[in-house]
């Protein structure tokens, strides 16, 4: 059996804080490069209007509700008193909440009293960001949770 030198312990300490700073800077190194961090590239111009633009989308009073089943995504959009209504525009945005790699922006088709796409999800947890324009022009902004079950 060897002895236990001062340069054993030395080697030892040493490698253990390498593997500790190569692990860490490797996490970093996938938290930046999976998720950008931005969700608008200026805040201070984006926060400008927010409250008219906030008070103009209560005053519809629309309510979304996305599903999932079976390759398909669902929208229901419905006013105050559950009537299903019609998006002038529609532009939405699923992806995970944590990383753009899976990001999707499908195109949805009007089905009766809701608008639908195929889209293939894995299972867990989606984020569904919705922007759509009323008849009249008002703006509607909203993100979702979507859970998709195996």
């Amino acid at each position: 059996m060897t002895e236990l030198t001062g340069k054993h312990v030395l080697a030892i300490t040493v490698s253990a804080f390498a593997v500790i700073i190569g692990v860490n800077l490797t996490l970093a190194f996938k938290a930046v490069s999976t998720f950008p961090g931005l969700e608008v590239q200026n805040s201070y111009v984006a926060s400008q209007g927010f409250n008219d633009r906030k008070a103009a989308q209560e005053a519809l009073g629309w309510t979304l509700a996305p599903s999932y089943l079976d390759g398909r995504v669902d929208l229901a959009f419905t006013d105050r008193d559950g009537v299903p209504v019609a998006v002038e525009e529609l532009d939405v945005l699923i992806g995970r909440t944590t990383s753009t790699t899976d990001d999707a922006r499908p195109q949805f088709i009007q089905a009766g009293d809701v608008y639908t796409s195929i889209l293939d999800l894995g299972q867990g947890k989606w984020m569904v960001k919705v922007t759509a324009r009323s008849l009249d022009g008002t703006l509607f902004e909203q993100r979702s949770e979507l859970f998709v079950r195996g």
